[in-house]
């Protein structure tokens, strides 16, 4: 049996040598992605454009802009001297964010008792980055009220102190980068797109060779051919993680905090799923062009929308949520987070393993299935 698991294995190699566009697939691919989407795919706001409209012209509120322009965050790209050139400049999308101070506004600093009512206009097309940047503008106003009360307090003498001293903690993420976590999520949706593909086309060609019918009267069972065709693609995959791990720490500084022997064997478990899909793809598609459409519409849809890589689950419909567990993808990726960003145990994500095996055995027994009825057919 070893033999002849081999003996095929080592035939898919020597094919997948000659087949330039394959390897290339294979191999570049995936690196490829994890550059495209690492740098592509980020939702850090920065640089936020900012035109100001200062009425008052005081020292006040310079102190006020120059604690948006020095926050890192925002950019000074235009200043504004009439009321006129506000719509314009949003039109445009010159700006992002327009902060207007009013022209009395060094004076009621001092004199009013109520709150001073400052305007900004955020351009609100992308409302998530418009909430990010509202979160932003909230921040440096509460940072230039605390300082200015401070202020006024040490000129009559007395101490400023907030009642409330609140010094907030990111665990696992500390500089909020995006970049790490979402690199676990390209590393499922990679290695599931090239898994997938690579066993549903290795499978078919044996069918518009004509081969099939060979290898059928061969002596060579089943299983064996699933392995001896599955093997060299599935240790392509690993090379291919190990490969992305590597380029996620060179490019984006990622770092497993986990085991690395929680981490393999998450992947394995991830693969056979992969190459569960592959398999049942091979049976239902005749030709190598319908494999390969369906490999790529039932791997990259799914796992960039459905496997939280990008959306998150929980704040999806309850429908969706159902339908989002036909995407193997969502398992791995609670895993990988678990071991490359927590540095957790199999204690917290054990189940993830569950319901991957618990995928792969339910498509291989529907390939099992149309292949012999197929068969009764014939």
């Amino acid at each position: 049996m070893f033999s002849r698991i081999k003996a095929i294995a080592k035939k898919e190699v020597k094919q997948l040598s000659r087949d330039k566009r394959m390897l290339f697939v294979v191999f570049f691919f995936p690196v490829f992605l994890l550059v495209m989407f690492g740098y592509a795919v980020n939702f850090d706001v920065k640089n936020i454009r900012l035109a100001i409209y200062d009425q008052s012209s005081s020292p006040e509120s310079r102190d006020l802009i120059k604690v948006f322009t020095k926050s890192g965050y925002f950019k000074e790209v235009k200043y504004i001297h009439s009321e006129n050139e506000v719509n314009e400049v949003l039109d445009s999308k010159q700006a992002q964010l327009i902060l207007t101070v009013p022209y009395d506004f060094a004076r009621k600093m001092y004199t009013t008792k109520d709150p001073l009512e400052i305007q900004v206009l955020i351009d609100g097309v992308d409302g998530n980055t418009a909430s990010v940047i509202k979160n932003y503008v909230d921040a440096a106003v509460g940072y230039y009220n605390s300082s200015f009360q401070g202020d006024i307090l040490a000129r009559s003498g007395q101490k400023f102190a907030a009642p409330i001293d609140l010094r907030a903690v990111f665990w696992y993420n500390p500089d909020l980068d995006t970049t790490k976590f979402l690199i676990p999520g390209l590393i499922a949706m990679i290695l599931i797109i090239t898994a997938t593909i690579t066993v549903s086309l290795s499978l078919v060609r044996e069918k518009e060779k004509g081969t099939i019918e060979q290898i059928n009267v061969s002596s060579i069972k089943i299983v064996e051919l699933l392995l001896g065709k599955s093997l060299p693609y599935l240790i392509i995959a690993l090379i291919n993680a190990a490969f992305i791990l590597i380029a996620g720490f060179i490019l984006f500084g990622v770092v497993v905090k986990g085991s690395f022997i929680l981490l393999f064997l998450s992947t394995i478990i991830f693969l056979s799923s992969a190459v569960a899909l592959g398999i049942f793809i091979s049976v239902i598609a005749d030709s190598q062009q319908v494999a390969f459409t369906i490999a790529t519409f039932v791997t990259l849809l799914p796992s960039f929308v459905l496997s939280g890589f990008v959306f998150p689950i929980g704040n999806m419909p309850k429908p969706i949520q159902v339908l989002t567990n036909i995407a193997p993808g969502k398992f791995y990726i609670v895993a990988l987070r678990e071991v490359m960003l927590k540095g957790v145990g199999l204690s917290n994500f054990w189940q993830q393993w569950v319901y991957l095996l618990i995928y792969t055995s339910v498509f291989l027994l529907l390939a099992a299935a149309v292949q012999m009825k197929k068969e009764a057919k014939a």
